[in-house]
């Protein structure tokens, strides 16, 4: 939340408003630090009966001129600087920021001041500036000798060091993330090390890595997208039981719901019957779709074993609309049952209401099974619910990711209906996690994670060399290389930023390549904005 704040030494200018902001909210990740900064605005001013009241602007092309900045800064450095003790500071002030218009020679966007400390003294002040250029191929780059020269420039160091970052999107290739559509999940590794040698180098297998992992539950290129219907399917009907009031999703099949099921009958009956070249039909297409399954996604949560209760949630679940579709397929099944025209296979531990109204036929002994209110919809959540348990555990068991024992909580079906959903939606997002993250988790150590929230942010640490591969193929979104110089507090640094996104929003930018352009005619590179972030030391003794 932004904080209206006005320091003594801009009273006298009526279009200046001052605001105490967060960093990452304006500066994102151009200067390090989390600490809240002043971040100074041009401002509207309105009279009323009362004091006068200085209101500030959001809008973006309310920045000022580089002198009239540089004047601010001045204001703001010699109410720090000890000796000027006619001009003092009301206590000690957060660093002050200033957008600028990008009309000098540099391009700057931002001019920025921060305090030095020496013990509990001020010892002196930290410019910033922020220069942004357009986007332009590797060839016109700032290079390492020319960005270590222009440190030099400023500060005469003995030494120098540098350091180099790099960030990858490994969930795709950048191409299909810029051009296709922008996915909500990610996987980015970030890596840093020592010692650059040149511009966009690749990180050496001695860098610091870490992956950053969003995942997001609905994500079309989620390896899990088809679990995901499903289960919004199962949450919708739910919470129509719960509420009285069902969204009915749109349905996937072309025929009703009362016709796939009368179809599941028939085939039913005629392998019973033993009519010729049936079952290998139905075999080459269960392969057909599993197939299909395989070439879409490395997580295969289908399974093979479908029992005839599972196989009506299938066909149900993608073409139902209302109740009295749900009463008349179970009435057409538990019909089909009662009649011993049907006598399917189901598995031992199904635990549904109509999985043991099939058992008790085996016997010849059914129970009475009125289809009235809401026990149909009940009975098709309870399908739903004991084809998706068994869906996760065949995965989760079978890739010897856990035990039974460990599941059991999630598993329970001692608990109400509407109870047994919500842990059932735990594990969709465990997978949902899994799913997406698979190919760079397998030698990672174990992370807790938080599965009841859906867009939850993670870290985890992890060896270059395991994710190597990905990224040695792929272009950087975001690359940097830092010269620095000092240490402590006088410790001081010139940075080159090389992003797929302007680093600053409050100018616009040309575009000077292309993003698909072709370099020799080989392969597309990507263009890049240039953002140089350069720091001068002041010392006030």
């Amino acid at each position: 939340m932004r904080v209206e704040i006005y320091l003594f030494i801009y009273l006298f200018q009526d279009d200046i408003s001052v605001l105490l902001v967060e960093k990452e909210e304006l500066l994102h990740d151009i200067i390090s630090g989390n600490q809240p900064i002043f971040f100074c605005e041009k401002a509207v001013s309105q009279f009323c009966d009362g004091p006068h009241i200085m209101l500030s602007t959001q809008m973006k092309n309310y920045f000022y001129s580089l002198s009239l900045t540089r004047q601010l800064l001045s204001w703001y450095t010699m109410a720090h600087n000890p000796n000027m003790p006619w001009v003092e500071a009301p206590g000690t002030l957060h660093p002050l920021w200033v957008r600028c218009d990008k009309s000098d020679p540099c391009a700057t966007v931002w001019l920025g001041v921060e305090t030095v400390y020496s013990g509990n003294k001020t010892s002196g002040v930290k410019l910033y500036t922020v220069s942004c250029k357009g986007s332009r191929d590797e060839t016109s780059f700032t290079t390492l000798d020319e960005l270590k020269k222009e440190h030099e420039k400023r500060h005469h160091p003995s030494t120098v060091a540098t350091k180099g970052y790099a960030q990858y999107n490994l969930f795709c290739s950048l191409k299909e993330e810029s051009m296709m559509f922008e996915s909500q999940s990610s996987v980015i590794a970030s890596l840093t090390w020592n010692n650059v040698e040149k511009v966009l180098e690749c990180p050496p297998l001695s860098s610091k890595a870490s992956l950053n992992i969003k995942v997001t539950v609905g994500d079309i290129r989620s390896p899990l997208y088809q679990t995901y219907r499903e289960m919004e399917f199962l949450l919708a009907l739910a919470e129509g039981l719960r509420t009285g009031e069902t969204e009915w999703l749109e349905p996937v099949e072309t025929q009703s719901a009362v016709d796939l099921t009368r179809a599941l009958i028939e085939e039913l009956e005629n392998v019973a019957q033993g009519v010729p070249g049936h079952t290998a039909k139905a075999s080459e297409k269960q392969k057909a779709k599993t197939d299909a399954t395989a070439a879409f996604s490395s997580v295969v949560i289908e399974r093979g074993d479908l029992d005839f209760t599972e196989q009506l949630w299938e066909r149900m679940r993608k073409s139902v609309t209302s109740y009295q579709d749900i009463t008349e397929c179970l009435k057409i099944v538990v019909k089909a049952v009662k009649l011993g025209k049907i006598k399917p296979w189901i598995h031992k531990d199904s635990n549904s209401t109509l999985s043991k109204l099939i058992l008790q036929s085996y016997q010849q002994q059914i129970d009475a099974m009125p289809l009235a209110g809401l026990t149909p919809a009940n009975m098709l959540l309870e399908l739903g619910l004991d084809k998706i348990r068994k869906d996760f555990i065949n995965y989760l068991v079978g890739k010897e990711l856990t035990t039974l024992n460990y599941l059991s909580y999630y598993l329970d079906t001692e608990v109400d209906l509407q109870e047994q959903v919500i842990r059932v939606r735990k594990l969709h997002h465990l997978l949902e996690i899994l799913g997406t993250c698979s190919t760079f988790l397998i030698s990672c150590p174990f992370q807790k994670l938080y599965l009841n929230q859906t867009n939850h942010v993670f870290q985890l640490q992890i060896k270059p060399a395991l994710i190597s591969y990905f990224y040695e193929k792929e272009q950087p979104f975001s690359w940097a290389m830092e010269v620095s110089s000092g240490q402590g507090s006088k410790e001081v640094k010139t940075t080159l930023y090389l992003s797929d996104k302007p680093l600053v929003d409050h100018v616009s930018f040309d575009l000077d390549v292309p993003l698909d352009e072709s370099v020799n005619g080989e392969s597309e590179r990507m263009s890049y904005y240039r953002t140089m972030v350069s720091c001068s030391l002041i010392s006030f003794t």
